[in-house]
């Protein structure tokens, strides 16, 4: 076989994330509670669900390959025009699409230490070079990150408002003056998957004549569809058609394509779904208190609790757990790593953790 390429040859052979099928797998426990990975347990819009079924048997044909409908949806949920939306295989897939369209091996990618991990990866993978500041106060720093990706002359800048793994949000003025500051050979990577979660006043006004931002949305979270792999991204029409010149055009398939227009139509069921994840926050916050733990403020559909030592404590409360039946994770980098990350759940789900968690703390206290 021919040999890989330098930059491929030095990567290990890893999946970034753990998922809960893995666990089952490879410990032979059986998960009850499902809330770990920050999926809506609450499920699709019962519209979508009727649209991919009606779609099913439509399969034997290619998704349309421009996304017509689909962006044209989007673009009347979100206020802007067709043009400026690009379509991909969730926010995972776009990013690694971006990172492809500016990195070359050695350039400059500015993040926070213990931010979304899969970004990372894509830079690795092209051969970049990625360089962080730490968080603040549990929270992503807009300030040291603009700091950073001047002096190291990033061409890309990323930022999750409000941000995984530690549910922080930053309100839209102090984005908007990232926005501004961010110089113009560095494009802003504005990660907004939690955005339907966060309070009014989180998300900045939609400026898509600005060339050096590009802002990613999903329906994995608030639509409850993280199987259908939909994400995309909102940008300035002249950067958003430079997607067409790498992505995979039939990435997106019939079935998805399908479920995601009828989902980001059914504004009653994305009401329904964050009452149910702000009365879990509540039940969480709950929960942690009554066990000497501290629940962190939250704008998306997890929690991340302070659980008061150090991440080898913290992974013995995740490993506990999911002896339990209960899947959860934590933040990887210290000092994150002395939370637990927990995503929203049924009553059924926070009924199992409020039983199970008590137990789990005093054998490992």
């Amino acid at each position: 076989m021919p040999p890989f390429t330098p930059i491929i040859d030095k990567l290990p052979s890893t999946v970034p994330f753990v998922g809960p099928e893995a666990l089952e797998r490879r410990t032979g426990a059986h998960i009850r509670a499902r809330i770990g990975a920050n999926e809506s347990v609450f499920g699709p819009s019962p519209k979508a669900i009727a649209a991919m079924q009606a779609a099913a048997s439509e399969s034997w044909m290619y998704g349309d390959p421009e996304n017509h409908d689909l962006k044209a949806a989007i673009a009347r949920a979100v206020g802007v025009k067709p043009e400026n939306i690009a379509c991909g295989g969730g926010i995972d897939g776009l990013l690694g699409l971006v990172v492809r369209l500016f990195i070359s091996p050695g350039d400059a990618v500015a993040t926070s230490l213990g931010a979304y991990p899969t970004f990372n990866f894509h830079v690795a993978a092209a051969g970049g070079k990625l360089v962080t500041t730490p968080y603040v106060n549990d929270c992503e720093d807009p300030q040291s990150l603009l700091a950073l990706a001047r002096a190291e002359k990033a061409k890309l800048l990323y930022f999750a408002n409000p941000d995984n793994p530690m549910g922080s949000h930053w309100p839209a003025a102090d984005v908007e003056r990232l926005i501004a500051a961010t110089p113009e050979d560095c494009m802003l990577l504005l990660d907004e998957a939690y955005i339907e979660f966060a309070p009014e006043g989180t998300a900045p006004r939609l400026d898509t004549a600005r060339r050096n931002l590009l802002r990613f949305r999903t329906f994995s979270k608030a639509h409850g569809m993280a199987g259908i792999r939909v994400g995309y991204v909102i940008g300035e029409a002249g950067m958003i058609a430079a997607f067409d010149r790498i992505r995979n055009h039939f990435g997106i398939s019939r079935i998805s394509q399908a479920g995601a227009i009828a989902a980001i139509g059914d504004a009653d069921w994305a009401t329904h779904v964050k009452q149910q994840v702000f009365t879990a926050r509540k039940r969480i916050h709950t929960i942690a208190a009554e066990n000497g733990l501290t629940a962190l403020p939250s704008a998306t559909n997890f929690m991340a609790v302070d659980c008061g030592r150090d991440g080898t404590f913290a992974r013995a409360i995740v490993d506990g757990l999911l002896q339990h039946g209960i899947f959860i994770r934590m933040p990887g980098v210290a000092p994150l790593n002395r939370c637990i990350r927990i995503s929203c759940g049924t009553q059924q789900d926070m009924d199992a953790l409020a039983e199970a968690l008590p137990q789990v703390l005093k054998r490992e206290r």
